[in-house]
């Protein structure tokens, strides 16, 4: 099938470069000439395991064609809307100016009847506006679906070749079969199909990551609790986790929720409930105040154990483990907040040095472990990078100024850097409580 993505970022590359790889015809169109310099070249300007490899077999085919001129996408027989929806500056709800824009270019372009299928996270009758105002800017007949994306950054590929499940949110049977053919593949490994309407699959991807964000704060409730009532939080997952009715999945207590997702979806979410006039919403306004507290937390913890000379080693500035993305990255931020406070702030990580560099300037950077912790008062992990979960205390302890290491992700062992001589402090046991 001939089909275009509007949009090559996160969502938009991975969509294209795996919709090539079933063996459509895509042309991935963006207004970011660089960008679409650069995955012509075979290269993806930001980590997602996988996709590199993707986008060359794309390329090499000839299936994968990216561009900036709009007239390349007329002959498609459906677009796919993969552009973002920030936060609005300021505010809670989402910006749909690029939205706005990708529709209004399919539109203009638009050659053949076609299926116009947003994948972007939208407040809950965006579609419906959408769909109204392409029946009237369109020449060609022109219908309008919802497939909201569920992808993890680091595991985007696999989430899109193989997901767990796939939500199709048509007006008629016609789009229901196109989108069905679009997927067969996944179709045909037997992956769980809902079709709904356009309605409903709009919130189940913000209704997801609700969810998601108030499980995580859950925890960290429980990880105060533990660490004023002299309980291990770790301890405390473990029993949970082994019920069956709660389970073990996005049960890691530490700083918090961070991205480009969860935190601007949750506001969205809360923001048009509101709106909606439910008041219960305020549930989840309260999620995103705990997520906030933790960082605030990890700050307290490290001031505590900071000395005079607040000098501090910062390990780990992406948002997670896997990713070179630092969107409101709570490493970052607290990092940042501690330069403010007049701490001397030296950051390590693996992968997502350079994108912090470039979004706080401000701080110091270090190319290996070693030398961010050299001198320091304090050593502070804020991402739970493999890297640093294997660190050997021993070797690191003649170098720091002051031994002594918070952990806000739970991914230490504390016995170990206690036998080390460490004085450690991690969040959700005792030795954090103020």
């Amino acid at each position: 099938m001939k089909i275009s993505v509007i949009g090559t970022g996160y969502l938009g590359a991975t969509h294209a470069a795996c919709l090539a790889s079933y063996g459509h015809d895509v042309v991935a169109l963006d207004v970011d000439e660089s960008r679409v310099r650069t995955l012509a070249a075979g290269h993806v300007p930001f980590h997602e395991p996988g996709l590199d490899e993707l986008v060359v077999d794309g390329l090499r085919t000839g299936r994968l064609r990216p561009t900036s001129d709009p007239a390349a996408i007329g002959d498609a027989e459906i677009h796919f809307l993969c552009v973002g929806t920030p936060q609005v500056p300021g505010g809670r709800g989402a910006d749909l100016t690029a939205l706005d824009g990708a529709a209004a270019t399919v539109a203009r372009a638009a050659r053949q009847p076609c299926l116009v299928v947003g994948r972007s996270t939208v407040p809950v009758g965006t579609a419906d506006a959408l769909a109204a105002r392409m029946e009237t800017e369109a020449a060609v007949p022109v219908s309008l679906a919802w497939n909201p994306e569920f992808l993890r950054e680091g595991r985007a590929v696999e989430d899109s070749l193989r997901p767990d499940r796939l939500v199709l949110g048509v007006a008629d049977d016609a789009a229901y079969v196109t989108l069905s053919a679009v997927y067969a593949p996944v179709v045909a490994a037997g992956v769980q199909v809902i079709r709904t309407d356009r309605r409903t699959a709009e919130l189940a991807k913000t209704s997801a990551n609700v969810m998601l964000a108030s499980r995580i704060s859950v925890v960290n409730v429980l990880s105060e609790m533990c660490e004023r009532a002299g309980a291990d939080i770790g301890d405390l997952v473990r029993v949970l986790g082994s019920d069956p009715r709660i389970g073990p999945d996005v049960l890691q207590p530490g700083l918090g929720f961070g991205g480009s997702c969860l935190p601007k979806d949750t506001r969205a979410f809360v923001a048009q409930g509101r709106e909606l006039g439910v008041e219960s919403v305020a549930l989840i306004h309260e999620v995103d105040m705990v997520n906030m507290r933790q960082r605030a937390r990890a700050i307290d913890a490290v001031r505590r154990a900071w000395g005079s000379r607040r000098r501090v080693a910062v390990l780990g500035a992406a948002f997670k483990q896997g990713s070179d993305d630092v969107r409101d990255s709570p490493a970052l931020d607290v990092a940042r907040t501690l330069h403010h406070l007049g701490a001397t702030v030296m950051v390590h990580d693996p992968l997502a040095a350079e994108a912090a560099r470039r979004a706080a300037p401000e701080l110091g950077y270090a190319d290996d472990v070693e030398s961010a912790v050299r001198d320091a008062d304090v050593v502070a992990v804020l991402t739970p990078w493999e890297e640093y979960t294997g660190l050997d205390p021993v070797s690191l302890y003649d170098l720091a100024a002051s031994p002594s290491v918070v952990d806000a992700r739970g991914c230490l062992d504390a016995d170990k850097w206690t036998a080390a001589g460490w004085r450690f402090h991690g969040l959700g046991r005792s030795s954090c409580a103020s």
